[in-house]
Parts: structure tokens; C-alpha cells; sequence
């Protein structure tokens, strides 16, 4: 989200990816996906540098969280590949919890 002033001096908060386009005649008229429309004093072009300066750091954490995304790219052989895809099953399989309420079985039907 990227932090912006309305026309009243208030400040808000917009998810960058809601705005469908932004006009400058002369304050900046931001237009969102769902037709909502929104004046902010912010420039277009500082409301482009904000968007861009959020989402370097949205991609920056996503890349330096994916370490075993990186360990399966970097894999040299298909078996080294297998093996980094299996590690990577069985740690999400331990996260499973399995539930332990008894399965309700059907009854045979007397004819």
C-alpha cells in the first residue's frame, strides 16, 4: 500500500494495484478498478515513484524468501531437481494436521 494525501490534508492508505489510471487536470484524479474515483495532491509522477518504490520492496522480499525456489532453479541435474521438489513435499506434509474425528462410513443398503 502506498501512503497518499487526500484533497482535505487527511491521509490515506491505497493498495497501488486498485488504480486503474491517474489524470492530472490540475489535481491528480485517480481512477480505481472498480470505478471509484479519488483526488489526491500527490503528482502523477510522485504517485508513480511511490507505486514503483512499493513494489521494489514487495519484489525484494518476495526473492529473498524463496531460497528453496532458488536451490530448484539453480539444480544441476534432473535428479538433483527431484530431490529438492521431494525435500520440499515432505515439508509441507508435516505441516498437515491430520483430523482425527472417525470417517462416517455408508451403511449397505438391504434389498
Amino acid at each position: 500500500m502506498i501512503p497518499l494525501t487526500r484533497l482535505n490534508g487527511s491521509p490515506i492508505y491505497l493498495n497501488s494495484d486498485l488504480i486503474k489510471y491517474a489524470e492530472a487536470s490540475p489535481d491528480t484524479m485517480l481512477t480505481l478498478v472498480h470505478g471509484e474515483k479519488m483526488v489526491v495532491r500527490e503528482s502523477c509522477d510522485e504517485l508513480l515513484q511511490r507505486m514503483t518504490d512499493y513494489r521494489i520492496r514487495i519484489l525484494s522480499a518476495v526473492a529473498q524468501s524463496l531460497p528453496h525456489a532458488l536451490e530448484l532453479h539453480n539444480a544441476t541435474t534432473a535428479a538433483a531437481a527431484q530431490a529438492a521438489i521431494n525435500h520440499l513435499a515432505e515439508e509441507q506434509k508435516e505441516k498437515i494436521i491430520p483430523d482425527p474425528a472417525p470417517v462416517h462410513r455408508r451403511r449397505p443398503q438391504q434389498f
